[in-house]
Order: C-alpha cells, then structure tokens, then sequence
C-alpha cells in the first residue's frame, strides 16, 4: 500500500511541474512571437498552450485514476489517464492543422513581416533545455509508474524540443534572408506535432482496446510450461490499466489430481507469474480434464474422493466382456448401518455413471476409525515376548527376514503390534504384502489377545 501511494504522490509531482513549465513556455513563446512575427514561434506558442491545457488534464486524471475500485468500476479508475491521453492526441492534431493552414497562407503570398532578435535566439534555447529536461524527468517516472497520461506529457515536451530546433533554425535563415524559412519551419513543427500525436494516439488507442502488452502472453505461457502439474493454459488475457496489468487464464490440470496438489499448482503458478509480472493482478481458473491414459482404476479412485470417500483395496475384472469393480469403503464404525449402506450406493451409483451402464460396482462396508484414541506400551517384558513370537513365525516363512522395531501398545479397541521386517528388493509388493497377511494371521492365532498387527517391509 504504502508502495502504492509513493508512486501516486510522485505521478502527481511530476504532473504538477509539468503543469507550471507549459504555462511558463506558453507565456514566453507567445510574447516573443506576438513582438517578432515569427509563424514559428506563435505556432510553438499555440503548441505550448494545448500543452498546458493536456498536463492540466493529466494532472486531474491522475488524481481521479487514484481512486480504489468501487461498485462500478471494478478494475478501478486507472483508464482514465488513457482517455486524457486522447484527448490530448486530438489536440495535437489540432494545433497541426491550425499550423500548417497559416503556414501554407504565407508561402502562398501572404507573407508576414519577421523581426528577428536575440532574445527571441535565447529564449529558444530556454525552451529547449526546459523541453529535454521535462521530457526526461517524466519519462522516467512514466516508466516506474506505468502511467499512460505521464508518457503523453513526455511525448508533448520531446516533440516541443525538436519543433523548437525547427524554429530556431527558420529564424536563422531568415536573419540570413530567407524569408520564406519561417513558414517552411512552421510546417516541419506541424509534421514533428503530427507524429507525435500518430504515436501517442496508437499507444493510447491500443491501451483503451485492452490490447496485451508486446511480449506479456509469451511470457504467460512460458511460466506455465515451466510450472509441474500444468498440463496447458486456456483462455491466456492480459490487459493493462494504469500502473496493473490484469491477468486471467485457465490451468488445465489432470483431473485426477487430489484437490489440494490442484490447488498448490495453481499457486505455484500464481508465484512464478509473480516474479516475471510484478505488477499484475493475476486471477487462475483450475480446469481438471480426463486423460487419455486413464484407467478404470484412476476413475474409481476419482469418484471416491469427489465423495470425500476413503477406499482401498479397489479391483477392477473384465468378466464376460463386462467390467467389474470391488472395493472396500471405509466409513465411521459409529454410523449406523442404513446411513452407511446410503453412502456405499451413492458411492457404487457415482462409479456406474463414470465408467458407464452395466458395470457391476460392489462394495465392501469396513468400519473406520474417526476419532484418536489413548494408547499405552506395553511393559517390556510382555513386549520381549511379543518379539520372540514373531521371530519364531517369521522364520518358517523365507519371504520375511530380520524381524526388528518391534513396538506393542494397548488401546480400547486391543493390543496393537508394529514391527519392521525386511524382504527380497525385487520381490513384487503383491507378493510382500501376501507375506505380511500371512504372518499376521498366524500371529493373531498365536496371540488372540492382539487386534491388529501392521508390518512395514522394507528392502
């Protein structure tokens, strides 16, 4: 905020000494015309006084572009320099044809007296210096503020510069006799008012159409490639207004992606368009799509954590030419059965929908544990004993060796063992998990008293 504000009170500094310099070389040209006769020197004034009229309007759109957005402008009021823009390139294209007709009248037979001075020399140069420093001075904050209306007023004082150059030479010629110098420099200051005003209004006019800024979709569409997770950007936008380019797209991603990594790409990519476009105010849409790779599986798996649903032990069958699913759903052991049973059909009816009609879903209902409960160690001893039991099992069975970390604790629900193990680094994990089943039911028969034994296999 703070950032903010500092840019605004520098644009309106510099809108302000802007303000005071046109009135300045307004008066001091018109002068110097009125004394001298000068077409060159009354059409710089003529210049001068629409510029003084355009950073007089800059100056009050910058304060109105300050304004928050509100109710009605939602991107706020920063546009409003780019209208002020305009209107000044309309009156640069004024001040060009008002120039040009006078000037084309003397050359065609109406010439005017010019009286040449040096003070009329000086106050040239004045100008001149005046332009480059004012020019200078707000081009510099227009590129750190980002300000339409500034780069405007800049463009003014750089063409006031080379008109008067052009001036400054026609009185020379004509202090050397050439008398028709000073319409024909007039002219030159008509074509240089010209250009400036073809510039600005192409500027202006692209700003006002929301056209993107040179480079910036490229930029867009790079960070995107370069972000894991995004698979492309859809509907790519940018539009500048004032000092903030507003920038929206749509980051498709697999939709199989749980909720949260979806959600931790898009901010990965909201950062990354952070660093490259400091300015923007970025807006991401996730847009999940189906793979071409995805399998019945994926889809099962999707629909259940659509539901919030914890499943496992998910098996998909070809039998008959007619796909089958299993699974086991896991659900709080405290629901009564009809609300569970409720669930599962929503669940099986949500998978049928997904994979298609005649698919056979069934569903396992496994009670789930919601809420923590209290556990204890066991004493040592009775932990000792637990180990050797193990062993003992383990060793008839070659698939699991180095029985190790065995830990026993006992909770409300009963004994609970967990115990590591290690096996063969190329055995399939179907078949360790086999192994592990194995050893638990015998260690259950052997110890009826534990209520579940997890192994952790490890290579």
């Amino acid at each position: 905020m703070a950032e903010i504000e500092n840019a605004n009170a520098e644009k309106r500094s510099a809108a302000a000494w802007s303000v005071a310099a046109s009135a300045g070389l307004t008066v001091a040209k018109l002068v110097a015309g009125l004394a001298t006769g000068s077409l060159g020197l009354l059409s710089e004034a003529a210049h001068s006084l629409l510029d003084l009229g355009a950073t007089a309007i800059t100056y009050f759109a910058i304060r109105i572009s300050e304004r928050p957005a509100d109710s009605r402008h939602h991107y706020g009021h920063a546009k409003v320099e780019s209208v002020a823009a305009l209107i000044e390139t309309g009156l640069l294209f004024v001040t060009a044809i008002g120039v040009v007709i006078e000037a084309l009248r003397r050359l065609w037979g109406h010439e005017a007296a010019v009286s040449v001075t040096w003070w009329a020399f000086a106050l040239i140069i004045g100008s001149i210096a005046v332009d480059y420093t004012r020019s200078r001075s707000l081009h510099d904050v227009a590129e750190r503020t980002s300000s339409a209306a500034l780069e405007a007023d800049a463009l003014h004082f750089s063409s006031d510069m080379i008109s008067s150059i052009a001036v400054l030479a026609g009185l020379a010629l004509v202090a050397l006799g050439v008398a028709w110098a000073d319409a024909a420099a007039a002219l030159l200051v008509s074509a240089f008012i010209a250009l400036a005003g073809w510039r600005l209004g192409q500027r202006t006019i692209d700003t006002l159409m929301d056209a993107a800024p040179e480079g910036v979709i490229d930029k867009i569409e790079a960070a995107g490639r370069a972000t894991q997770g995004v698979l492309r950007l859809e509907r790519v936008r940018a539009r500048p207004s004032g000092a903030t380019l507003f920038v929206d797209a749509q980051v498709v991603v697999p939709r199989t992606l749980p909720f949260d990594r979806a959600t931790s790409v898009k901010d990965d990519l909201t950062a990354a368009l952070r660093r490259e476009l400091p300015q923007a105010d970025i807006s991401l849409s996730l847009l999940p799509v189906e793979l071409d790779g995805e399998t019945a599986f994926d889809k099962v798996l999707l629909v259940a954590s659509r539901q919030g649903l914890a499943v496992h032990h998910v098996t998909v069958q070809h039998v008959g030419g007619k796909l089958a699913v299993s699974l086991d759903l896991e659900v709080d052991g405290a629901m009564p059965l009809g609300e569970a049973h409720a669930v599962a059909t929503r669940l099986e009816d949500a998978i049928v929908a997904e994979l298609g009609a005649g698919v056979e879903v069934e569903s396992h209902i496994e009670p789930m544990l919601v809420a923590a409960v209290e556990g204890a160690d066991v004493p040592e001893t009775d932990r000792a004993g637990i180990a050797r039991v193990l062993m003992e099992l383990a060793a008839s069975d070659p698939r699991l060796t180095d029985i190790h970390d065995v830990r026993a604790r006992t909770t409300p629900l009963g004994l609970l063992v967990i115990m590591h193990c290690h096996a063969s680094a190329t055995a399939s994990v179907q078949a360790v998990h086999d192994a592990v089943q194995d050893l638990e039911l015998r260690f259950q028969a052997a110890m009826p008293q534990v209520k579940r034994l997890i192994g952790h296999a490890e290579p």
